[in-house]
């Protein structure tokens, strides 16, 4: 066998899955130039790591200097989130689009915050990801984006948080794990739902036994998108359409984060095999050939196969748990992301809303859930909880992951979520396409941590350094979201 990795990918059938994902993307926004050959020989992952990322403390930062790009939807919330929260300097936005980036700019009058502007040109982003005045590299662009401009940001000396998912082939999550080692640079991939209040709250009763083992868990993205995935104004030259080419389950982590940090997936367990299934696409052909109608642009996604409606994927650990995580973006049914956790003692549950716990058969009444929120609401909800609802973000969620990490980064304490949980959590996507194509035949999942997920240490639930890390005032009510 020849010592690379496409013929290591052939051979464990990986090469298919993420050769047909990356060649969906080719020729759309600004792909090409950016998007790392899958061609290109790479080295067998060694049976050692470089250096250990999980649980790396970077040497402080007293003021995290941070460049954003792509400030289309998400990242032109981060950008105001951040610029609330003490010791962060915001120095650089970038967007291919310069209206969206001038608009991200105008969310920081009042501010102490005025970052240059890279715009129009297609590699604009690596301009700001050379500069030696920025720390933090904050990447929410298209998703075939994500793994490029995260591995050439870190090739830079910054730490990258890149969002969901970070990767879109097994190669690419590869790519980010070994170039995290190399440089020492975190790689956090920003899994909002790993800080929801339920999630949260959840984790914290984990941590304390309150579940006894953990038997089961499930999660979800069941959510009403099909008229935004076909939005031009929405998705830069309908990259999310074209995404939705491939059939699998393509958004997995927001399901899959908080539960994986529950069951201390890579950090004393790890998932093993995976099997997964789709429906066939009841909708998006249709709404296809609806539009193609009135609009030509339309008519290349006419008679194309799409992913089917509705994707479960069961995983098994090496402990012998199990994991159900769903994906459905087309179907009319209300948003949910599932949360279940089940253990030998208790089981929680998360949607419908609001969360419930439950001992044995019966779910707790109001009073009793209020009882048990007071005794295991982990400590960053209380201190900033309340602050986060008002600052906005999905009820606060972005807010506390965007805190929590300014916090980490400035006090030297290593980030709740590493290249190994962004790598594994985003591979499930191309891993769940292979197995859709293989009438849902089992598929092994890579173990990024190459072994150390048996002596790596679970996340710190207790989430607080104690510094005085803090949040500025608002700037007027007419920068709220």
């Amino acid at each position: 066998m020849k010592n690379n990795r496409r013929e290591f990918l052939k051979l464990t059938g990986l090469l298919g899955t993420s050769l047909a994902g990356s060649g969906l993307l080719q020729g759309f926004g600004h792909a090409n130039d950016a998007k790392t050959d899958l061609l290109t020989p790479f080295s067998i992952p060694s049976d050692s790591q470089v250096f250990n990322m999980c649980g790396y403390a970077a040497p402080k930062l007293e003021t995290v200097r941070v460049g954003f790009i792509g400030v289309g939807n998400r990242g032109s919330a981060a950008v105001f989130r951040l610029s609330h929260i003490e010791g962060t300097d915001i120095k650089a936005i970038c967007d291919i689009r310069a209206e969206k980036a001038d608009a991200a700019k105008q969310k920081l009058n009042g501010s102490k915050h005025n970052p240059t502007l890279y715009t129009d040109r297609e590699q604009e982003w690596k301009k700001l990801c050379d500069r030696s005045d920025i720390d933090l590299v904050y990447i929410s662009t298209p998703w075939h984006l994500h793994t490029p401009m995260a591995v050439y940001a870190m090739n830079q000396g910054k730490h990258v948080c890149v969002e969901v998912p970070a990767a879109t082939t097994v190669e690419e999550c590869w790519q980010l794990v070994e170039t995290s080692e190399k440089t020492k640079k975190h790689c956090m991939m920003l899994e909002n739902c790993c800080y929801g209040f339920f999630e949260q709250l959840t984790l914290n009763m984990a941590r304390q036994g309150f579940f006894g083992d953990i038997i089961h868990c499930e999660g979800a993205y069941i959510h009403d998108l099909l008229e935004g995935n076909f939005s031009k104004e929405k998705y830069w030259e309908l990259w999310r359409l074209k995404e939705n080419l491939r059939n699998g389950n393509l958004y997995p982590t927001h399901g899959l984060g908080p539960v994986s940090q529950i069951m201390d997936l890579n950090r004393g367990d790890k998932m093993d095999y995976l099997v997964s299934l789709s429906s066939n696409d009841f909708m998006m052909g249709n709404m296809a050939r609806n539009l193609a109608e009135e609009d030509a642009s339309y008519k290349p996604y006419v008679n194309k196969s799409f992913r089917g409606n509705m994707n479960t994927s069961i995983i098994k650990t090496s402990k012998g748990r199990s994991i159900m995580i769903q994906h459905d973006v087309t179907s009319p049914r209300p948003y949910s992301r599932i949360h279940l956790v089940s253990g030998t003692k208790a089981t929680a549950q998360g949607y419908p809303l609001p969360g419930k716990i439950a001992i044995g058969h019966q779910w707790a009444t109001e009073e009793e859930f209020k009882v048990l929120q007071e005794k295991y609401t982990p400590a960053i909800s209380k201190k900033i909880g309340d602050i986060a609802k008002k600052f906005g973000g999905h009820g606060g969620m972005d807010f506390i992951m965007d805190w929590r990490t300014i916090d980490c980064l400035r006090n030297g304490l290593p980030l709740d979520i590493d290249v190994y949980d962004t790598a594994l959590w985003s591979a499930l996507g191309p891993l769940s396409e292979q197995s859709v194509s293989n009438r849902s035949n089992s598929i092994d999942v890579p173990d990024f941590t190459r072994g150390k997920w048996k002596t790596n240490k679970p996340v710190d639930i207790q989430l607080l350094t104690g510094a005085n890390t803090g949040v500025l005032p608002k700037r007027g009510s007419n920068t709220t979201f």
